[in-house]
């Protein structure tokens, strides 16, 4: 089973139905209190839905990156890779193996930043970003995708008697295009506020593709070479 855990502020349900998920987990904590929830109880809770799930793979904050201000990213990203680690092992929390559990961990990591030292992989977007917009328009109590911004520009540009052809002609198209076009395009500043980076059609076009998006990943699937090198060598007595 290939099951990715999204773990988010916003309203489960409503990125469940843009993202077509089959379940959510809203797992209640409350935004910028993350440090004041005790580590162990989110990675048991953590570890139990990774070996429910079976879960493959993780996308979160990096937790070995630099110069991160939100006390609320450092936590959730510590929390998460020390549970995709301890979910692996027959030791840790035995009494979800006798429930009938088995030691099972995410082998793929997708960890994201405002810093990049650690990037090594970049993701072709271009057949989601529309998603990607309408997930993060859901976002109403934290700026800029939520807030309708698209409309309160477009309405400002008309009283000046301008116009901007990217944000289209209703206040729905401009808040969608402002997101798409300006947030995700042409300023990244209005994303990360205090963190200016590349935007996703700026690293797309780096690559020769429409949107893109960076990671540090890492990936645990190891072959198993010494079992190879025992079927291509082993001799027969």
């Amino acid at each position: 089973m290939n099951t990715t855990l999204n773990y988010c502020f916003i309203i489960c349900e409503d990125v469940a139905k843009v993202l077509v998920l089959k379940k959510t987990y809203d797992l209640n904590y409350s935004n910028h209190r993350m440090d004041e929830y005790n580590i162990q109880e989110i990675k048991g809770r953590l570890i139990f839905l990774f070996r429910l799930l079976k879960v493959d793979t993780v996308i979160c904050w990096d937790p070995w990156e630099h110069y991160e201000e939100n006390p609320d990213h450092i936590a959730t990203a510590h929390a998460v890779e020390a549970a995709r680690w301890m979910a692996q092992m027959d030791t840790d929390y035995p009494e979800q193996l006798d429930a009938g559990l088995e030691p099972y961990g995410p082998k793929e990591r997708y960890y994201y930043s405002r810093d990049t030292q650690r990037v090594n992989r970049v993701v072709d977007i271009s057949n989601y970003i529309d998603k990607k917009v309408e997930v993060n328009m859901l976002n109403k109590t934290k700026g800029p995708a939520g807030k309708e911004e698209g409309r309160k520009l477009r309405n400002r540009l008309i009283s000046e008697g301008k116009t901007l052809p990217i944000l289209g002609d209703d206040d729905k198209s401009a808040d969608f295009d402002y997101v798409k076009y300006v947030v995700f395009g042409i300023d990244t500043r209005r994303l990360y506020t205090f963190f200016p980076t590349v935007s996703n059609k700026d690293l797309g076009e780096q690559y020769g593709l429409e949107w893109a998006e960076r990671y540090h990943y890492i990936n645990d699937d190891i072959p198993d070479n010494l079992e190879k090198y025992i079927k291509d060598h082993a001799e027969n007595l």
